[in-house]
């Protein structure tokens, strides 16, 4: 299928110009292109118009969660036909494997994911597999180390109305790629048997579930149903179910994986022992024995990961497979606000191995976890061959390396930069609530900023007792909470919102 953009506006002001450039510079194999596109000017809709041009799948990366999902929000409206998919970090809470040493205190890793982004995820690797018209919407998090995709689609199963398959084959093939049998709670990632008849909630569906029919060892139906009502809303003549998890490989593979394991723990081990370090031996072997011991008879273990180069058979040192793996080689990536996305990009690798250095030195890991890491820039750089990069300030990097540079200044609305006023500290806050009760009374937004969250919640809490409609939003607030909080404030359900960072959102 191909990108169709749905608007109900034309490309105006510099948005004409800018768009054909872009894409003329794509087809011409431009590497590096900038769009530089003032505040306003509608750059996320010519991004949009770029890729109905040239037709190939694309990866916009965002230098956090708020405005990737801002960004998604706005690419499904655009292309309601196609596949836009949101990929960041599943954690509401992260706190990551460290050891201190100077007070010989080990943190292990505690972390609350969420199920909703977990599926989002999915989802995204799903389409990038089975088609072409794909928006992936993402963080930082396309960097970080993620299951082979060989693997993740070697383990698909395809099902299919007719096919022979024993039912308990099916069974024990959905367990292989991390469903769970439950046939009380019916769940996002889980299965139930009922006779002949086997119900499955696939992880990267929402509020629809597949149900499967034998008769005999033959597939007799297979059909789409709502898991709350159990009532059909389709039969399919064909469905790929996926695994569960990325992190997920071979019998095979997993074999192999453990002898490599088990052979450079003798060797991490004697180590050790050469060097007078008997506490770390003995930490090291307990630590990795048991990880093996749950690979042999679960499959997978806790940080799982951190053999992730050896499970895959890659060389020591060499790069992960990542979110970008899964893409088509002439993929197109968008840089979005591209002076703060970079610096990121290229920040994380150091900060992982910091960490990852003591745990290795005092036997807590294996130096494999090593390459259980985010990619260097460089390595970022050799994956991706075609990028775009937007912002209204793009830093030296980019403008340096570009082909071409692409002025977007004349707004489409004809609008000029806003006024700025300075005004006394004094009185602030009623002069504040006098402007927003202007403004709403023009049925018209305000955004405030605070410098600090206890701020923007003690002004939030004030603001409310005034009787002023008004949320914040900052750090702590949960990524899919953020998306409601943006939405309700375009659809007025409140006046005011009150950030820190409000005005990095786009």
């Amino acid at each position: 299928m191909e990108f169709k953009l749905h608007a109900p506006f034309k490309p105006t002001g510099d948005q004409p110009e800018a768009i054909e450039k872009l894409a003329q510079g794509v087809k011409m194999g431009l590497d590096e292109q900038v769009l530089l596109g003032v505040t306003g000017s509608g750059k996320t809709f010519t991004m949009a118009s770029v890729i109905e041009k040239v037709q190939r799948p694309t990866l916009v990366l965002a230098h956090n969660k708020t405005l990737a999902a801002q960004l998604c929000a706005e690419f499904k409206e655009f292309f309601p036909k196609n596949a836009v998919e949101y990929f960041v970090s599943y954690y509401d809470y992260y706190q990551p494997e460290a050891y201190i040493p100077h007070t010989d205190t080990y943190i292990a890793k505690d972390a609350s994911t969420n199920e909703e982004i977990d599926r989002l995820r999915l989802s995204a690797t799903c389409a990038l597999l089975e088609r072409r018209d794909v928006i992936v919407v993402s963080s930082v998090s396309c960097i970080y180390g993620l299951g082979e995709p060989e693997d993740f689609e070697k383990l698909m199963i395809s099902l299919r109305p007719g096919m022979t398959m024993e039912r308990d084959f099916l069974l024990k093939r959905l367990i292989e790629i991390r469903y769970e049998r439950n046939d009380v709670a019916f769940e996002r990632n889980r299965f139930r048997v009922r006779g002949d008849t086997v119900e499955l909630y696939p992880a990267y569906y929402r509020d629809k579930a597949v149900r499967v029919e034998f008769f005999g060892d033959e597939i007799d139906r297979i059909s789409e149903f709502n898991p709350v009502s159990g009532q059909v809303t389709r039969t399919l003549q064909h469905i790929a179910i996926y695994p569960a998890s990325h992190y997920v490989t071979t019998k095979d593979k997993l074999e192999r994986a453990i002898v490599e394991i088990d052979k450079e723990l003798d060797e991490r081990e004697a180590q050790f022992l050469a060097e007078g370090k008997a506490v770390e031996a003995q930490r090291i072997r307990q630590r990795t024995r048991y990880d093996i011991e749950m690979l042999r008879e679960l499959g997978y273990c806790t940080g799982i990961e951190n053999y992730s180069r050896v499970i895959s058979g890659r060389p020591v040192g060499s790069p992960p497979l990542t979110l970008i793996d899964y893409f088509p080689k002439d993929f197109l990536l968008f840089v979005d606000e591209s002076h703060v996305t970079l610096p990121q990009v290229r920040a994380m690798y150091n900060g992982d191995r910091a960490r990852k250095e003591s745990l290795v030195e005092y036997g807590f890991r294996l130096p494999c976890a090593f390459d259980n890491r985010p990619l260097k820039f460089d390595e970022f750089e050799q994956r991706v061959h075609q990028r775009i990069y937007v912002s209204a300030t793009p830093g030296d990097y980019e403008k340096d390396r570009a082909g071409q540079i692409v002025e977007q200044v004349i707004r489409p609305t004809g609008l000029l930069d806003p006024k700025v006023e300075v005004r006394p500290v004094e009185n602030q806050i009623d002069d504040l609530v006098g402007e927003i009760n202007a403004r709403s009374a023009r049925n018209e937004r305000v955004l405030v900023t605070t410098l600090t969250k206890k701020m923007a919640e003690d002004l939030t809490q004030y603001l409310t007792g005034v009787g002023i409609r008004v949320r914040y939003m900052h750090a702590d607030v949960e990524t899919i909470e953020r998306m409601e909080l943006i939405r309700g404030l375009r659809l007025g359900e409140f006046d005011v919102l009150v950030g820190i960072n409000l005005l990095r959102e786009g």
